[in-house]
């Protein structure tokens, strides 16, 4: 968990399928008072056998209002999570994925899941096109479903990494097609040290100071 100075948005993750049981059983013991944002990222890859457990395991969480953020090339059975409505909340991939890579590829899911949301991977879609024109594309088709955003830069290998110079002017071609009421959640692996640069880093990539900051 963060200090508070490192803001009031916070995305809880269990991107292995093995993960989700512990991290549901362990939610009512969590102190998240001082969090004003809250986020469940689902495993990014789970079988269709055991698609549905899933799906069950998750909807009994939905009363408590958070989004759920799911890799759309995860989903099996695409009719099997339309009943989560708006909370369940698409984020578009990187090049590696089959889907979920541009905004015509996003239509294309949200028309099977039309009331879900939006969680935009700056990163991902800087990676797939670093002119910056797909991310502009699905900001402007899809901005009104915007929920949450991820902030890192992501490297040839897909990986997570830290924002450079070059992600930092790019980002700031799209900065102003984002929300400030929006929440930015940093994947970027770090130590907490490092944390604070980091978030001045965003700050400058997409600047407007009062964005609900970081997890």
């Amino acid at each position: 968990m963060m200090p508070p100075d490192f803001g009031q948005a916070v995305e809880l993750s269990a991107l292995r399928e093995a993960e989700i049981v512990p991290l549901l059983g362990a939610l009512n013991s969590l102190d998240l008072s001082r969090f004003s944002y809250i986020s469940l990222h689902a495993p990014s890859q789970f079988s269709a056998a055991s698609e549905r457990a899933l799906r069950d395991l998750l909807s009994q969480e939905v009363w408590r209002e958070w989004p759920i953020i799911i890799h759309p090339d995860a989903i099996w059975d695409f009719e099997m999570w339309r009943d989560f409505g708006p909370l369940l909340c698409v984020e578009n991939m990187d090049k590696r994925k089959p889907i979920g890579r541009s905004a015509r590829e996003l239509d294309a899911i949200f028309n099977r899941l039309p009331q879900a949301s939006l969680c935009f991977d700056i990163g991902h879609a800087r990676q797939c096109d670093t002119t910056m024109t797909e991310a502009y594309l699905i900001l402007r088709e899809f901005g009104s479903r915007l929920r949450q955003v991820h902030v890192s830069e992501v490297n040839t290998r897909s990986k997570h990494d830290r924002l450079s110079f070059a992600s930092i002017l790019a980002f700031q071609d799209v900065a102003h097609l984002i929300p400030e009421d929006v929440p930015l959640i940093l994947e970027t692996p770090l130590q907490s040290a490092e944390i604070k640069a980091e978030i001045e880093k965003v700050r400058i990539a997409l600047p407007v100071e009062s964005r609900v900051m970081l997890a």
